[in-house]
């Protein structure tokens, strides 16, 4: 039990009936599904939320989507990748339809959150899918009217794959303070420098923020990912109480 539950009893967090409104296609495999859930409470950029899908005959699957974007009073966004093989997100993106119901969860989550008060730099580091949470990070950011500098260190197979393209490259343009950065390992857009590689010391140190600056530095995408990017950071003298993490993989 956490200092702060002790001496009270923790509420558990209910199941919300959730209807579908808006679909946006972000690239080939991934899209935004904007929710309308009445008494959500809100939530801080990095939480996440779980979804579950009831079928005729009872069965249900759930499944743990980080929120995409700040508190907006009853709509909440997840960006969903689609597995082929997967249980729950072909269904998201190929069936669910708007007005359909679904149940929601949450907020989950208290560690791998940024708050629009803080003014150390920050440093996001996203691998693939990994960018979402990250991106509610960068869209509250611009709510708040901070002026937090921010850096965005984006790795993805290739151009295609990046999700929210179109908004990241405006937001790099007029969001002062925000600087975007790309690592592509599978195939580089004309013009880009260098030849695609997985990320490595020389991208996380040119394009992250010195230590002695002391930057919130979060993580997120597969664990492989996430562990090496970690330990990088840590190998180059930022604190380990200052690089959160959250990652994800496979389920079942």
């Amino acid at each position: 039990m956490t200092a702060q539950a002790q001496g009270r009893r923790v509420a558990p967090l209910m199941w919300r009936v959730a209807r579908l409104v808006e679909r946006r296609i972000e690239t080939p495999t991934a899209q935004t599904l904007v929710l309308d859930v009445p008494g959500w409470p809100g939530h801080l950029p990095g939480q996440h939320v779980d979804l579950r899908l009831t079928a005729e005959d009872g069965y249900q699957a759930a499944r743990s989507y980080s929120l995409a974007g700040p508190a907006d009073g009853e709509r909440i966004e997840v960006t969903v990748q689609r597995v082929n093989d997967g249980e729950v997100s072909p269904y998201l993106t190929d069936t669910y339809a708007e007005g359909d119901p679904l149940e929601v969860r949450g907020p989950v989550g208290g560690w791998f959150v940024w708050r629009t008060d803080g003014t150390a730099p920050v440093l996001l580091v996203g691998g693939g899918s990994g960018v979402v949470p990250l991106m509610a990070m960068i869209r509250a950011r611009r709510a708040a009217g901070s002026r937090t500098p921010f850096r965005l260190v984006y790795s993805v197979r290739t151009p295609d794959d990046v999700i929210y393209a179109d908004e990241l490259r405006r937001r790099a343009r007029d969001d002062q303070g925000l600087d975007v950065a790309y690592v592509y390992t599978r195939s580089a857009p004309e013009g880009w420098r260098g030849e695609p590689h997985r990320i490595g010391l020389a991208d996380v140190n040119s394009h992250g923020w010195p230590p002695d600056l002391e930057p919130l530095c979060y993580v997120c995408g597969p664990t492989g990912f996430v562990e090496t990017v970690a330990d990088l950071l840590v190998g180059l003298g930022h604190p380990t109480r200052r690089v959160r993490t959250e990652r994800f993989g496979p389920t079942g």
